[in-house]
């Protein structure tokens, strides 16, 4: 199971940013396009204040700061020239993070899909879209949000595919910054299925592909976990993906690279379970040799060695 789609994770929220410029970016496009990424996400156009790109009606509506460089304008443009497929992550206002109340969410993202359309839609690396709304488990109000933000992104786009990862509610699903790593109040895979199921069957061809999070269940459970999320996929006629994350979730410093040998187990799961696809979260911090991190660029190598031997 090969990793062909990697967010990118400019609106950093807990992870460290790494001050990079068009020059280390357009690098590490190439390390990407090296191991057969052809697929980029950005991850959310904007968090809180924060923006990725210049928006007259976030900075004018929402109090948000005008960005130095226009990053979107910088991935699209770093997409068309590796010939790979973008997909625009809506905003993340942090309202429901506060309230648990996904209106707003709603509401400022109605502005932000048509404003990004408009302006950038021309890009041949345009794709599609990521609702970037996270969730694990029946959430209030989540049903419609998909519904209602999806179908008005494929309304502008003619049709361009949306998908959404959300996480599952595992033993290793508690808050970044818990001293914790583990919680007793696991969900189980019945209960994981049975409330997924409503989800899904709630959606009105709003999402097109749903890639869940794998670093909250433990190993061992990863088999039964990926069958069942490929079965329902199927059933409620979606593309089913896999969010390899490349950070290690059993450390208490968070977040590291992840060791290869626990990054191969997730992806043979994957391919066990025949999966359409597997991204990351995410390549530049926690892959990349020009990561920040010195393990970053050792998960790379090994990852290539991996490669090797399935060619």
């Amino acid at each position: 199971m090969r990793i062909t789609g990697t967010f990118l994770d400019e609106i950093s929220h807990d992870i460290p940013h790494q001050n990079w410029s068009e020059k280390e970016w357009d690098l590490d496009f190439k390390y990407m396009q090296a191991i057969g990424i052809d697929t980029v996400i950005m991850i959310r156009s904007g968090y809180r204040r924060f923006v990725a790109y210049p928006s007259a009606y976030l900075q004018n509506n929402h109090g948000c700061f005008t960005p130095p460089i226009d990053m979107l304008e910088m991935f699209l443009t770093l997409a068309d020239q590796y010939d790979m497929n973008f997909y625009f992550g809506l905003y993340d206002s942090g309202n429901y993070w506060d309230t648990g109340n996904m209106q707003h969410e709603i509401d400022v993202n109605r502005y932000v899909i048509d404003e990004v359309w408009q302006k950038y839609g021309h890009h041949k690396s345009f794709k599609g879209w990521y609702l970037s709304m996270e969730i694990s488990r029946k959430t209030k109000g989540a049903i419609e949000a998909f519904n209602t933000l999806g179908l008005q992104c494929k309304a502008v786009s003619n049709g361009l595919l949306t998908f959404i990862s959300p996480w599952i509610d595992g033993k290793k699903s508690v808050m970044a910054n818990s001293t914790n790593l583990s919680k007793a109040d696991a969900i189980s895979l019945q209960v994981h299925e049975q409330e997924w199921s409503e989800i899904f069957a709630g959606l009105k061809n709003s999402v097109d592909a749903v890639a869940f999070q794998d670093g909250h269940i433990d190993y061992n459970e990863l088999a039964d976990f990926f069958a069942v999320n490929k079965k329902m996929a199927d059933q409620f006629g979606l593309k089913c993906w896999t969010n390899a994350e490349t950070f290690d979730r059993d450390m208490p410093i968070k977040f590291m690279p992840i060791k290869f040998e626990k990054l191969r187990l997730k992806l043979e799961a994957a391919r066990l379970a025949n999966y359409d696809k597997a991204i990351t979260f995410e390549f530049s911090h926690f892959m990349s040799p020009q990561s920040a991190y010195l393990q970053a660029g050792h998960l790379y190598n090994r990852y290539q060695e991996y490669l090797n031997t399935i060619k």
